[in-house]
């Protein structure tokens, strides 16, 4: 009935700490440490269940050693037993699927040296408080003690049962750290046993062995503390995908590939042109801070379970710009990283955002990166804002880490004016025809690149619309004044021919009598 109980426990915290999706070996040992969580504390208080029936009907009288340490160690055959059949029944799902990296028989030592010691204080507890409310006591004792070690950020959280949490893939799992936490729980529940049936038999043989299993604890906590604390990433060799973009994975997360690629393709296209464009995205452990080369990104992918793809992806697009809580900017920037995302455009809080997200979504996907190439900078420094996206600028809107434009356009002469259209017909704005062939003239022409790199107008100036626009036909000439028209030739009779002449001699024919004509 034991060994089924913990079998059942054990098979689902077991479960439980599997990472979702992975196929390694290291994840199939992690999880049968981290099932002792569990199973640790239900295994003392078992043995405390049945230390406190021995005590009762033993009472006073003595006992061999073998006598002494048989019960015991029964109960540990038991719990071994149950622990066994955990790892056949995980060992299906090895066979089942290829597996990545390699089997490290230390940690499913140490597994069983860790139910040794919750079996060995469940025990001595039971003998010594032989009370119905014993093995309560012991089972959750055991569970507070190891979870708050565990949980602790000193060096204590080396002396529990388990692994060193967050477990990465990167870094991978250390046989030497295995055998000397092996040394420090072997040599602790021996001391412990030991010295409970040294005092139970009064020999002083098994004093002495006691002491010995002190020493042997005690080595393998120097050694515990002697080792680095952080891990070092260790070398993977990739699993990729290479169309339409290279993407690699550690190679216990294959199967994921076809997903992640596709969460990727069609952002690595919007990005195409921009100084964010990449070729290759390759997953990364979250504490690493190397230096990637240009056209690599790195993404976090921490398990394959629903939705992965898309949580890399938003973390990735996220990272893209700086954020701009407090400012316009942000709702602009929530646009751009929307459709990055390939999501639905958000109306912003204010109402230009809310005109700048209608503008946005009028555009066709061509414009929409023309769009991006032009402003990217923008769009990652924080500097968006509504003369971007076809309007003019709101009172107190300024972009992040630019100057105030102070200009005084009522000083200005006139021929300076720019926010007059040039060729004096309709005024399209930032929203026109115009503007929004921006970016089919970036896909199409061959100056792209050049475009890229030249330095562009100011904002104001590209997107200003006029205030009083001029009368058709008005542009690009000259005003003439009074007196400018072509002068006429003189006839034979030295009379002088053409308009001007006509209208002076007009005018004088239209004058009442008794006038002249003004000279």
């Amino acid at each position: 009935m034991a060994v089924a109980v913990l079998l059942v426990l054990g098979v689902v915290a077991a479960w439980s700490v599997l990472i979702p999706g992975v196929s390694a070996w290291e994840n199939i040992v992690v999880a049968l440490i981290g099932s002792l969580k569990i199973t640790g504390p239900v295994a003392a208080a078992f043995a405390a269940w049945v230390a406190v029936r021995r005590r009762r009907a033993t009472g006073d009288r003595s006992l061999t050693t073998w006598q002494a340490v048989r019960a015991p160690l029964a109960i540990l055959v038991v719990v071994m037993g149950s622990y066994t059949a955990t790892v056949l029944v995980l060992a299906v799902k090895i066979m089942l699927s290829e597996q990545a990296g390699r089997l490290l028989p230390s940690g499913l030592i140490m597994g069983v040296s860790g139910l040794a010691l919750y079996v060995t204080i469940g025990w001595v507890t039971g003998w010594l408080l032989p009370w119905t409310i014993t093995p309560v006591f012991a089972g959750l004792g055991c569970y507070g003690l190891f979870s708050w070690l565990a949980d602790g950020s000193t060096w204590a959280d080396r002396l529990a049962p388990t692994t060193r949490e967050p477990y990465d893939l990167f870094q991978g799992l250390s046989a030497a750290a295995f055998t000397d936490q092996t040394l420090w729980l072997l040599g602790v529940s021996a001391a412990l046993l030991l010295g409970w049936a040294a005092v139970v038999t009064r020999q002083a043989l098994v004093l002495a062995a006691a002491l010995l299993a002190v020493l042997a604890a005690g080595t393998g906590v120097a050694r515990l503390l002697g080792e680095p604390r952080q891990v070092t990433v260790q070398r993977v060799v990739y699993s990729c995908q290479e169309w339409p973009i290279m993407v690699c994975v550690h190679p216990g997360m294959r199967t994921g590939l076809d997903e992640l690629g596709a969460a990727f393709v069609k952002i690595a296209s919007r990005l195409a042109g921009t100084p964010g464009e990449f070729s290759r995205v390759e997953q990364r452990p979250r504490r690493d801070n190397v230096v990637l080369p240009p056209g690599v990104v790195p993404v976090h992918v921490d398990d394959l379970s629903a939705g992965f793809a898309d949580r890399a992806a938003d973390e990735f697009v996220e990272s893209l710009a700086k954020e701009c809580d407090g400012t316009p900017a942000d709702g602009y920037r929530d646009i751009v990283t929307a459709w990055l995302r390939g999501e639905p455009l958000p109306g912003g809080p204010l109402p230009e955002h809310q005109y700048a997200a209608a503008w946005f979504s009028g555009l066709t996907e061509s414009q929409r990166r023309g769009w991006l190439r032009l402003h990217y900078a923008d769009f990652t420094g924080c500097r968006l804002q509504s003369t971007h996206f076809g309007a003019q600028a709101t009172p107190g809107e300024q972009p992040q880490g630019s100057p105030q434009d102070t200009r005084d356009t009522r000083r200005e002469p006139r021929h300076a004016r720019t926010d007059r259209p040039a060729d004096g017909g309709r005024d399209e704005g930032a929203g026109g025809p115009d503007d929004r062939a921006a970016g089919d003239r970036l896909d199409r022409s061959p100056r792209a690149e050049r475009l890229q790199q030249a330095p562009e107008a100011p904002e104001d100036v590209r997107f200003a619309r006029p205030a009083v626009p001029p009368g058709p036909g008005s542009a690009g000439q000259p005003r003439r004044r009074v007196g400018d028209e072509p002068r006429g030739h003189r006839d034979g009779a030295g009379r002088e021919q053409g308009p001007r002449a006509e209208r002076r001699d007009g005018g004088a024919r239209g004058q009442a009598p008794g006038h002249g004509a003004r000279p």
